[in-house]
């Protein structure tokens, strides 16, 4: 029997989204100063960079909204812009995970972006963290975050919004297995 469960991931913060957003309409407002000042005629073609900067801006828009935790039998999934994980439950060392907040336990903040989407309170995708280790992180609340060691040496990195709620979860999922 298959049963999917979902688990809200905790909301950005209104600062990701000016990031987005005001570099764009200050790159639009640019353009359009730089050809209306023209000496001469603007260049028809000109005039299509400001529909190209609105599109990318609407794509990181949408790239940003993307961002789901669940559990699909027994394998978690995590999406989280425009990266995808997928975790079956053996894979994580269960036993040591634990909810953190990365203000305290510094050297699990992400530092080096190896593959991943950065805005200020946002993080999505593969990281080095200040230890060294390799993450794939899903973090938009840096006070709760769950911590998923995995037995490979890597870890996970997710702010659901009741993060002890989903670590109670997998817990619950697991236990059977260790039980056989």
């Amino acid at each position: 029997m298959q049963r999917t469960q979902e688990f809200a991931v905790a909301p950005i913060g209104q600062g990701a989204w000016l990031w987005v957003w005001v570099p764009m309409l200050l790159a639009v407002a640019a353009m359009i100063a730089a050809m209306t000042m023209e000496q001469q005629t603007p260049m028809p073609w000109g005039w299509l960079a400001i529909p190209l900067v609105l599109l990318i801006g609407a794509g990181l828009s949408m790239a940003l909204r993307r961002r789901r935790i669940f559990i699909d039998n027994r394998e978690l999934r995590i999406h989280a812009t425009l990266y995808t994980r997928k975790l079956v439950l053996e894979a994580i060392d269960l036993d040591k995970a634990r909810v953190v907040s990365l203000e305290e336990h510094t050297d699990l903040k992400p530092r080096l972006k190896t593959n991943g989407f950065y805005l200020p309170g946002f993080h999505a995708g593969h990281f080095r963290l200040r230890n060294l280790t390799k993450a794939f992180c899903l973090i938009t609340d840096r006070t709760r975050v769950l911590a998923l060691p995995l037995r490979d040496g890597g870890l996970v990195l997710l702010s659901p919004t009741r993060p002890a709620d989903l670590l109670a979860r997998l817990r619950e999922l697991a236990a059977p297995a260790h039980h056989r």
